[in-house]
């Protein structure tokens, strides 16, 4: 069995660089996949691995300047929920866009799972989900607004454009884990918004703690990882990855004309060209061969 955790934090690192090699040499040492992503605002991932590895790495990342606070959301997978390692410097540990924007100055208030249904329910609070619109559309609260993103950086634009809609109200922001909110409650709270709210630890840990028969949870939600889905309890949901657009699909899906497993799948088959369709054949290919041999993939990746 597998322990997943999924975390993140913001905090100051000086020098990301000088973290990413120890922590990297780490996660090898004790066999641990997954992705990590280190900026100058934090640090922001899931991993996999043995219950005694993912402790250890989770120890080492506690031991970082400003992370003695770090909190994780745990779940388990019977199979290897990814297929390498990467440990990434990048700009933004969550892509926003907005250089104004800091979590650590101040966000919105945060709201338990347990209290959740209550807020959302009331008439005088709008529901904004922040997440992408292939995640919104496997699943989400009931009442929820759909910005219908396709990356968190459209958030700002489509908050500008649809500002006026808001008047007068509370606004009540949810994502997977909770990072993404720690970004758009600051942001409109630096936009002059004064009642923001977000679900603490996000879908997942409402999923979690949350009965399902006392749920407004509908739907699957989508998880970065292999398990592609998870539902109520954390159980694994029953989607399956489209590796050519990187979007959840169904199983009967993979019956539809336009399927090609690491090709296309009815969502991207005509967003593709032939050219491109043909690298993914080769890419699939040589995935095929790697697993084949039972080779590990294990990446070091400089972002900008």
């Amino acid at each position: 069995m597998y322990t997943i955790a999924a975390l993140y934090h913001f905090t100051r690192f000086d020098d990301p660089e000088a973290i990413q090699g120890p922590l990297l040499e780490l996660c090898e040492a004790q066999k641990i996949s997954g992705s990590l992503l280190l900026a100058r605002e934090g640090i922001n991932g899931t991993i996999a691995g043995s219950r005694a590895g993912i402790n250890t790495v989770l120890a080492h990342i506690r031991a970082l300047p400003g992370c003695a606070d770090l909190e994780w959301k745990e779940s388990t997978s019977a199979s290897q929920p990814f297929r390498r390692l990467k440990v990434r410097l990048k700009n933004e540990i969550v892509t926003m866009g907005q250089p104004d924007v800091d979590p650590k100055a101040r966000v919105g208030h945060y709201v338990n799972p347990q209290e959740w249904n209550e807020l959302i329910q009331s008439p005088d609070v709008a529901v904004i989900d922040t997440r992408n619109d292939y995640e919104v559309a496997i699943g989400t609260f009931e009442g929820a607004i759909d910005p219908e993103t396709e990356s968190f950086r459209d958030f700002p634009a489509w908050w500008e454009a649809n500002k006026d809609r808001f008047h007068n109200k509370r606004i009540a922001m949810f994502c997977t884990g909770g990072i993404r909110c720690e970004k758009s409650t600051n942001y409109l709270l630096g936009q002059g918004v004064e009642d923001v709210y977000h679900l603490k630890g996000g879908i997942l840990k409402y999923l979690e703690e949350v009965p399902e028969e006392d749920s407004t949870w509908q739907g699957s939600c989508f998880v970065f990882d292999g398990r592609v889905s998870v539902d109520h309890g954390l159980r694994e949901g029953p989607h399956l990855l489209c590796h050519a657009c990187r979007r959840p699909i169904l199983p009967e899906d993979t019956n539809r004309p336009e399927y090609e497993e690491g090709v296309s799948c009815h969502q991207c088959a005509y967003e593709t060209t032939e050219t491109d369709k043909d690298r993914f054949r080769e890419r699939q290919k040589q995935m095929a061969l790697a697993e084949a041999r039972g080779e590990r993939h294990i990446k070091i990746v400089h972002e900008d």
